[in-house]
């Protein structure tokens, strides 16, 4: 094993041992080379005023060089600001100000130790270097039975990890806190578990009240007083999107420095929460830890990102950095949020107008994200899907036998009741075989 490796797993196994139990044989081997060509180049920029014949990059009149078919279109930026290599952790600015943001928008965060965030690819990527980083074959990735199914190409084709589910709702349709304790304690004679915590939640877009986070809170810690290690992600891809009375903040905050046995991950970015899905730009960041561990996840972090994508795209860091600077970004992004809570609040009234039979269809709580599922009672999902294509050119996605997802947060709000008055359309063509 690399010396640079090794180091970093003594600092994790002296200050934090239950964590360093839980690295992946990967997340041992990794680490972030000091004497590589990024470091030496970093110290070229700092000392080099002559000629910095560093890295590989080519410059002209002083600024990196760039066509102008591109430079014209992106005339408000500085070139160095978009076309130079982005560091392997992100825009050193663009770190400090989301670590900002994220204290400011979670308060339970405050006062606890966390990691500078590293700049990831957006979400999925930030969910690929925790697999990296702490999944092994046969590990268990605990999940709600609905969750996003990237979870299983991530974690389980990837990696070899066996995902474990649970059922998402009890039966009052709150959060199965119980579900979840069980799922976990199951894991004693494994020793180890990884939980995703998705909220709101996709496909289903809920996100439980302040008591339903206090039960998944309590379960976590009942696992790792019952001696399982248990990485616990937030997976907070659409934060900030709460549209009623919910948790308003990320469970992040409370899982940090929980137990010994527990290690608190966050994973989110502007994707979702700005509105900016093709920027690719998202975070992952560390909890409750000392802060030499800290240190020591955020530089295998970091090498993970410099062994696969080498670092992120600089144009759309830029861009982020840009916006989270505006005295408008706020203003801007609050309207658009009202737009979404409209849409929200309108597919709820058209749902309980008792317009469409419940013998038909019902649906799954929601009060946040970008989606809801209807569970159908009388028609098979798919069968409804194809229908909806190809009589009534409306695309829904089709889960399992009973569950069909649909995505307000892409439909008018003025153009949600001939969505649904279709897909109901839909529902009783295939009930009455004419689909």
């Amino acid at each position: 094993m690399n010396p640079l490796a090794q180091q970093l797993n003594e600092t994790l196994s002296r200050d934090n041992p239950r964590v360093a139990e839980m690295l992946s044989g990967l997340g041992k081997a990794i680490y972030m080379p000091k004497l590589g060509i990024l470091s030496q180049s970093a110290e070229a920029k700092q000392k080099a005023k002559l000629y910095n014949a560093t890295i590989g990059i080519a410059t002209e009149n002083g600024k990196p060089m760039h066509l102008d078919v591109i430079q014209e279109t992106l005339s408000a930026y500085d070139p160095k600001d978009i076309y130079e290599y982005a560091p392997p952790g992100g825009k050193p600015e663009l770190r400090n100000i989301w670590r900002d943001k994220m204290l400011a928008e979670n308060p339970s965060i405050v006062g606890k130790n966390i990691s500078k965030p590293v700049v990831t690819n957006a979400l999925t990527h930030g969910l690929s270097i925790v697999a990296d980083l702490f999944a092994d074959v046969g590990d268990a990735v605990v999940i709600p039975d609905k969750n996003w199914e990237n979870y299983e190409l991530t974690f389980h084709v990837r990696r070899g990890a066996e995902m474990v589910t649970y059922p998402l709702y009890d039966a009052d349709n709150r959060f199965n806190s119980a579900g979840l304790r069980d799922a976990l304690l199951a894991q004693k004679d494994r020793g180890k578990a990884i939980v995703l915590l998705n909220f709101p939640i996709n496909p289903t877009g809920y996100t439980p009240g302040l008591q339903e986070a206090n039960d998944i809170v309590a379960a976590i810690r009942d696992a790792a007083e019952a001696g399982i290690n248990v990485v616990v992600v937030t997976d907070d891809a659409y934060f900030g999107l709460f549209f009623e009375d919910s948790l308003q903040e990320s469970l992040f905050g409370q899982l940090c420095g929980l137990h010994d046995r527990v290690l608190a991950i966050k994973v989110d970015g502007a994707t979702k929460e700005e509105y900016v899905w093709g920027f690719r730009v998202g975070f992952i960041t560390y909890g409750g830890l000392s802060e030499a561990s800290l240190s020591a996840l955020e530089q295998k972090t970091v090498g993970n990102i410099r062994s696969t994508i080498s670092s992120g795209p600089h144009p759309s860091q830029t861009f982020i950095l840009r916006a989270l600077s505006s005295d408008q970004f706020q203003a801007q992004k609050e309207q658009k949020f009202q737009i979404m809570k409209g849409r929200a609040n309108k597919v709820k009234q058209l749902l309980d107008s008792g317009k469409y039979s419940s013998e038909d269809w019902t649906y799954y709580p929601f009060n946040s994200g970008y989606f809801m599922c209807l569970k159908l009672l009388t028609a098979d999902a798919e069968a409804v899907r194809q229908r909806l294509l190809n009589e009534y050119a409306v695309g829904t996605i089709a889960l399992g036998e009973t569950d069909l997802r649909v995505a307000f947060s892409c439909i008018e709000e003025e153009n949600l009741e001939d969505l649904f008055d279709r897909i109901y359309k839909a529902v009783l063509d295939v009930k009455n075989g004419r689909a």
